[in-house]
């Protein structure tokens, strides 16, 4: 049986890249990397176009198999993709529905949010945002509550995100939440959330955020 060689597109600041990183990390698996930087265009240029990802984005899974190379993009697929067949995704098929209910929910309404607050404000700087990224300030900052407010009430009474246990759903949200003081959000509003990031940051294989 042939092995899978994983290298990861990534910019390490990026919580969508990290929770690839992450996943990999607590499962053991072997991950290179290369970084681009998405400030300067890196993913923008006709080779990576070509080559990576058409669409211009990372985080950007390539997996290599005998004389194979595929590319997938998209930071929860390529999550699903390497702990399939793993404890990361549990047993059970509400589980698993839950599971990815919370995944839908941190690309939906966390991330759109709490990350791009978080890039706005600590990369680009509020004196550089444009006018209409301005007028969308009040609204993202509302809605990052909200989701945070959502999962605060959640961890109120569960340990984990779903399951159980430690699953995707918990790396999904991880990067992002972890960091939400850098987009403005008070980390102190929120025990359950403080106690969740404990456990994470606890767990076997855990490696920090670049």
């Amino acid at each position: 049986m042939m092995t899978e060689r994983y290298t990861l597109h990534e910019d390490p600041r990026s919580g969508n890249c990290y929770k690839i990183k992450l996943t990999a990390a607590l499962l053991g698996i072997r991950l290179e990397t290369r970084q681009y930087d998405i400030m300067a265009g890196e993913t923008r240029t006709p080779e990576f176009l070509a080559n990576v990802n058409r669409n211009g984005r990372i985080p950007v899974l390539q997996i290599e198999e005998g004389e194979q190379t595929r590319f997938l993009p998209e930071s929860n697929a390529a999550c699903w993709y390497l702990a399939s067949v793993s404890a990361l995704i549990p047993e059970g098929k509400f589980a698993q529905a839950d599971m990815l209910r919370w995944m839908f929910f941190e690309q939906y309404n966390h991330e759109p949010n709490v990350a791009t607050l978080r890039f706005w404000l600590r990369f680009v700087g509020e004196g550089n945002l444009s006018e209409q990224q301005k007028q969308m300030l009040p609204a993202k900052r509302a809605a990052g509550i909200d989701a945070l407010n959502v999962m605060e009430e959640h961890l109120k009474s569960a340990r984990w995100m779903a399951g159980g246990a430690v699953t995707l759903a918990d790396i999904a949200l991880f990067p992002y939440t972890h960091v939400a003081e850098e987009g403005g959000f008070g980390l102190d509003d929120y025990p359950a959330i403080k106690d969740w990031i404990g456990q994470m940051q606890s767990l076997p294989g855990f490696i920090p955020m670049d």
